[in-house]
């Protein structure tokens, strides 16, 4: 029987969350010699969680209210953590509460896990449901992404990782402000299984352009030294360009100096001490068993 964690941060979305667990019953109930825990990280919520009734094909959830609101990336990080060091599990996959990681992708996680059980796997976004300037915004930030860093990321939390890459995550630094950034860095072999983003559940998505900026610049700060390096290249191709052929390129250049501050002041986010005692934050646990 193998054992899979479902981890779900929510922040006042508990209608979201209700829904979620529906469908994510649904969608296991014909998966085979599987166990489904789902391990909610309530982030401080300022609305009272509603009395849930826990679905039949999900054999246990917990609720682990937190202190202080930290954000979703944070949630993720402590929840990686509690996982490791408190939990007896064989994957844990990390899902969004308010529908755009779409269940029905689960059982496509769950069987490439069983078809690899010693490799993760990550839902590629293969289509997104947002408007056109976001994904304008989005292929701008996986071009700016690629050229700075070298590396491709088409994914983002909605993954399903083997205990062996939890343990190689746990307590990486930069897990405290990208899970995405920090998996692609550090986990070299993994599959990936097609996923289209789906759409919320209710209401408007909460992301403002400010947080996708702080977001996109926190994935490529994970790779800060590449970025160093690629910068400074791209500074003396530029440099040859304008001895050469009498061109002025300062215009280019600054931008580049300007973005490599930007993505070493944003790379402050990741905080070894903060992800080390996040466990201080966790004030209460709850069994869902009704």
């Amino acid at each position: 029987m193998k054992k899979i964690i479902i981890l779900i941060p929510v922040y006042n979305d508990w209608d979201s969350l209700e829904k979620l667990l529906g469908e994510i019953d649904e969608t296991v109930k014909d998966i085979k010699n599987i166990f489904i825990e789902c391990l909610i990280i309530n982030d401080a919520s300022t609305i009272i969680s509603p009395q849930f009734i826990k679905p039949k094909n999900i054999k246990k959830i917990n609720i682990l209210d937190m202190k202080e609101n930290r954000g979703h990336a944070r949630c993720n990080a402590f929840g990686i953590r509690y996982v490791n060091e408190n939990e007896d599990f064989d994957n844990l996959i990390l899902m969004d509460s308010d529908g755009e990681d779409r269940p029905i992708e689960l059982k496509l996680l769950i069987e490439k896990i069983i078809e690899n059980p010693n490799i993760s796997v990550v839902a590629k976004r293969i289509k997104r449901s947002e408007g056109p300037f976001f994904q304008f915004l989005y292929s701008l930030h996986k071009i700016i992404t690629f050229v700075f860093t070298g590396q491709k990321i088409n994914f983002g939390n909605y993954s399903c990782l083997t205990k062996s890459d939890v343990s190689k995550l746990f307590n990486k630094a930069s897990l405290w402000s990208s899970y995405s950034g920090t998996f692609k860095k550090n986990i070299n072999d993994f599959n990936e299984i097609n996923s289209t983003r789906g759409k919320r559940y209710f209401g408007p998505s909460k992301m403002s352009l400010y947080n996708l900026i702080i977001h996109s610049f926190s994935i490529i700060a994970v790779f800060k030294l590449q970025v160093l390096t690629r910068s400074f290249f791209i500074i003396i191709i530029l440099g040859y360009i304008n001895k050469f052929f009498t061109l002025d390129l300062v215009f280019l250049k600054i931008p580049v100096i300007l973005f490599c501050i930007i993505i070493f002041l944003v790379s402050l986010r990741e905080n070894e001490k903060e992800l080390l005692k996040s466990s201080e934050n966790l004030i209460n646990i709850k069994e869902i068993n009704n």
